[in-house]
């Protein structure tokens, strides 16, 4: 028995703070935990007799701060609090984030908290840059060294080496105390380093010297003694440090706000009716079985179902659909979509954390949690990666000055090595396109499961597609009944229905709802009794009637249709109808026709699916001539009918031994064996439970273009983190070397630094614009 937490820790500034908190976890007994470092977040599994203290404990002792995560819960907000009257994302503006804090926002909240941090920031950056520009524009200018400038160069230039970089120095000497190095370890050094050789040469060199001038280079020159100063360096690379910590701030706050956003959503308040009575109550005061009032323009206050009232329901906010849907009496609504027309009248079937809003935000939240392989590769060369680096900057200075090349040469040299590594980009390469990517989709209703799903989208080669609810409207209707010789279509129709009340089938319910009768008025039906795939059978006023497969009564009760309902019965598959036979006293007494219409979208939808590479696979319980005449619609070649429910899994695992990479769309709970053996599982988000639980992405819209959209979104993401990580890489391979043999001055190493983490963010940031 284990028990899953999540933690939110704080004070990790680059991804070798993950790394080491990861470590630690790690070796305590039976846990498992996995930190990334973009969240802020430790997703951590406890054996029995290890609790959530415990490993707080061990994050603490590691040298960082430590809570348990609180679950995600719908906002009260107000639409208009997220967008404004054209539909567009006000959040995206982050200046409007800083000001616009939720009101329900706490001092242990990590958005509050990583707010304030970036407020601290950016005053802190304004402050340095401000008194670092003069420094710099002496170092550079020999016009501007005025007599005894190198003082003034000092007084500005302290503050900055010493207050504007402190975070660094902090963080380096709180992971020093507890037996660790990390990406500040290498920023403090190089910033004290210059700034410490900058007074050795004012109070102990030449450099104080009245009338003392300096030329600037970008990089050092053999036989430079102890009169150079490195001000400008100390105060310039913490400068761009700044820019890039504010930077990289900034952008993980917009690519976690995904959750956020979801969350914000929902109605602020609802109109419950009370005894006939409207009364308007908060959000958090609903409860299941309450009746609310939603008139043209309001939000669905929380999932539910229509009691009263036709109009259509605008879902493009939650799910991405750009067309309202028509809805009446008995369908369900999600909350925080929007009423386009007339007065409804809903009964809350789900509310708080268990509305779909919310496990919308769960599944983003775990995504978000998740690691690639490729980001583990990448964190286990961060663990190691700073000693590594202190060591090349060791081996630099003692390099130059074994080859008599001077001191500045060699100093330059081992500053500028400490300077331009730079794991952060390692770190962040993976999660900020994971997190952009994952809060993309989940605005245009696609939620991905986790980063493994991302490479699986990669290799599928292969979709095999269920026919009801994914490729049909899965909302089946009565097209027709036909009678034996002898019998009334509407006594046919009435018996059937009263067996099928018992069942929830698409075909038992369009028969129900084709009798135009409650089941009420229907005849009782006893010892009822499904055969998955098959039919139904019980008795019905005295006699034992079946309804079902025309093959399966064949088999199964020995009774076969007459050539006049078996001619009617095949024509009707022709035309794409799903028929079944009624049969009572051994005998069939007639077939009833139900047809559930192609979604208008699916036929496109294939050809993109074809588009992208991927070989489409029809597979239905329905008869071969009844799959053929919709998968003639679709543009499907490839048709495997009379499948049972169990077998739908055995034609993935069939595929999967020809060696294909196999993806399964479903939304039915006969589905969920299915989408479990695909290599990825899509399930239609108007499904069952069972079939969600069961899938890696999870369509929030119930249209098959959704599919093509998420497989191009998960692709998009999974080039986007190897465009990444090839950078990060790319950027230390041939970056430290440069800087060892001194082409690289501190300064530009420090500004190459910081480009390197913007530009893996700034990268990942384009995500934001999928369509």
């Amino acid at each position: 028995m284990t028990q899953h937490i999540e933690l939110d820790v704080g004070g990790m500034t680059c991804a070798s703070c993950a790394a080491r908190i990861e470590k630690k976890l790690n070796r305590m007994p039976g846990v498992e935990a996995s930190v990334n470092y973009a969240t802020e977040q430790a997703a951590v599994l406890l054996p029995v007799g290890t609790s959530a203290d415990d490993a707080i404990a061990v994050v603490e002792a590691t040298g960082y701060s430590a809570e348990l995560r609180a679950a995600p819960v719908p906002a009260a907000h107000d639409a208009h609090d997220a967008h404004d009257d054209h539909g567009h994302d006000t959040h995206s503006h982050f200046d409007h984030d800083l000001e616009l804090l939720p009101a329900a926002t706490g001092p242990t909240d990590p958005r509050a908290r990583r707010i304030e941090a970036i407020r601290m920031l950016t005053r802190r950056l304004a402050v340095s840059t401000a008194l670092t520009v003069p420094v710099v524009l002496m170092a550079m200018v020999p016009a501007l060294q005025f007599p005894n400038w190198q003082w003034l160069s000092l007084a500005l230039a302290a503050p900055v080496a010493i207050w504007g970089a402190w975070p660094f120095h902090r963080a380096a000497w709180m992971n020093l105390r507890h037996g660790g190095v990390t990406m500040d370890t290498l920023v403090s050094l190089g910033v004290l380093a210059a700034f410490g050789w900058s007074l050795f040469a004012l109070f102990l060199g030449d450099a104080g010297m009245p009338g003392m001038h300096m030329s600037f280079t970008l990089f050092a020159e053999p036989g430079s003694g102890a009169d150079e100063l490195y001000l400008e360096v100390a105060a310039a690379v913490t400068v761009f440090m700044l820019v890039g910590r504010l930077f990289e701030a900034r952008a993980k706050l917009r690519s976690t706000d995904a959750i956020a956003a979801l969350l914000e959503l929902g109605a602020k308040d609802a109109s419950v009716l009370r005894d006939g009575v409207e009364v308007r109550v908060p959000i958090g005061e609903l409860v299941v079985g309450d009746r609310f009032v939603v008139r043209p323009g309001e939000q669905v206050a929380t999932d539910g179902r229509i009691v009263q009232g036709e109009s259509a329901i605008d879902a493009s906010l939650v799910t991405g659909e750009s067309v309202p849907v028509e809805v009446g009496p008995g369908d369900a609504v999600v909350g925080a979509t929007v009423n386009a027309g007339g007065r409804l009248v809903v009964e809350a079937t789900r509310v708080g954390a268990d509305t779909e809003l919310a496990t919308m935000a769960r599944l983003v939240e775990e995504a978000q949690q998740g690691k690639a392989d490729v980001q583990r590769l990448a964190d286990r060369v961060s663990a190691v990666f700073v000693p590594i680096v202190i060591a090349l900057s060791a081996a630099a200075l003692v390099g130059w000055l074994l080859v008599g090349a001077g001191w500045e040469v060699a100093f330059t040299a081992a500053v500028a090595t400490l300077i331009i590594a730079c794991p952060c980009a390692l770190g962040l390469a993976t999660p900020t396109a994971l997190l952009v990517g994952t809060g993309r989709g989940a605005r245009l209703g696609i939620l991905i499961r986790g980063p493994q799903v991302l490479e699986s989208t990669k290799r599928v080669d292969t979709v095999v597609l269920d026919k009801t609810g994914t490729v049909t409207e899965g909302r089946m209707s009565l097209a027709e009944a036909v009678p034996a010789d002898g019998e009334s279509a509407a006594d046919v129709l009435r018996i059937a229905a009263a067996v099928e009340s018992g069942s929830e089938h698409p075909v038992a319910a369009a028969i129900v709802a084709g009798a135009d009768a409650s089941a009420d008025a229907l005849p009782a039906v006893e010892s009822f009794a499904a055969t998955a795939g098959d039919g139904v059978h019980g008795i019905v006023e005295g006699r034992l009637v079946a309804v079902g497969r025309p093959e399966w009564l064949a088999t199964a009760w020995g009774i076969r249709l007459d050539r006049p309902l078996a001619e009617r019965l095949t024509a009707l598959e022709a035309d794409g109808r799903t028929v079944v036979a009624v049969a009572w006293d051994g005998a069939a007494r007639g077939i009833l026709a139900v047809t559930d219409a192609v979604k208008p979208t699916s036929a496109d939808a294939i050809a993109r699916l074809r588009g992208l590479g991927l070989r489409p696979i029809l597979v239905t319980g329905d008869n071969e001539r009844v799959a053929r005449a919709v998968a003639a619609e679709i543009g499907i070649d490839d048709v495997r009918a009379d499948v049972r429910p169990a077998g739908k899994a055995d034609v993935v695992r069939a595929l999967q031994a020809e060696g294909r990479v196999v993806a399964m769309v479903g939304d039915g709970v006969n589905d969920a064996v299915a989408l479990a053996s695909a290599d990825l599982g899509i399930a239609m988000g108007t499904g069952t439970d069972a079939a969600i639980a069961a899938s890696d992405l999870t369509l929030v819209r119930s249209d098959l273009l959704a599919v093509g959209d998420a497989i191009r979104l998960s692709r998009r993401t999974l080039a986007t983190i190897k465009a990444n990580l090839f950078w990060a890489f790319a950027y230390n391979v041939a970056a430290i070397p440069l800087a060892m043999l001194g082409f690289l001055s501190p300064l530009l190493a420090g500004a190459a630094m910081a480009a390197s983490s913007m530009f893996v963010v700034a990268n990942s940031l384009r995500l934001r614009r999928f369509e």
